[in-house]
Parts: structure tokens; sequence; C-alpha cells
């Protein structure tokens, strides 16, 4: 058995389409317009499925989950954390743990999925 895909669900799947085409551009592998989409990345995809029709209408929706999505890079990740804030992507400061090779950094998407960036040590 392995872990193949996570879905996450959300209010406006055509904006999150091209937030996470623009911000990470992941390649798309399915799609139904406004209500299904699925990324390729790599190992595990990350598909978002439209909210059910009772909760479509609250203006407030914003996602509340313990899930996180983390994603690789290769790029300094204080450049690539200045990127995103230039396209008003709301991010917090690069951050590391001592014993841990690696730099973190947490961003927020559209509708309130939070997502780390992650870079090993050069």
């Amino acid at each position: 058995m392995h872990l193949s895909r996570i879905i996450l669900f959300g209010k406006n799947i055509s904006a999150l389409k091209v937030f996470y085409q623009s911000i990470f551009n992941l390649p798309l592998i399915e799609e139904i317009e406004d209500e299904w989409l699925v990324f390729n990345t790599g190992a595990i995809e990350i598909a978002f499925h439209r909210i059910s029709e009772s909760y479509r209408n609250e203006i407030s929706f914003k996602a509340e989950s313990n899930t996180k999505l983390v994603f690789s890079i290769d790029e300094d990740i204080q450049i690539f954390r200045e990127k995103l804030i230039e396209k008003s992507v709301k991010m917090m400061d690069v951050k590391s743990f001592d014993g841990f090779d690696f730099l973190f950094c947490d961003g927020e998407d559209i509708e309130g999925n939070i997502f780390q960036l992650s870079q090993k040590k050069a």
C-alpha cells in the first residue's frame, strides 16, 4: 500500500487552480471545471474538490484543517518566499530547528490551506 493522493476541499476551484499553477507550476492531470482538479506533484497527487452545496454560500468560508502541504524546493528559500510575497501570498518567516538540516517557511493559499516550503541547507 502507498499514499497516492491528498484531497482538499475548497470553495473556488478555479482560483485554487490558478494559485497552485502560478506559484508552484504544478502540472494539471485531471479537471472537471469549477468542481475538481488534480495536480501531479511527483509521488503524491494533490486534488481539490469543490465543497458541498450547503457551504457554497458562506461568504466567510476558510479552510480549517490540521493538514499541511510541504513542497521541497531547490531554489533559495528566501528568494522564493519574497517572490510569493510580491504575489500577495501570506508567508511566515523562514525558520530552522536545531538538529535539522532544512530551512522551513509556512504560507497560506487563497482559501486558508497551509503549505510549507522546505529547503535543504547548503
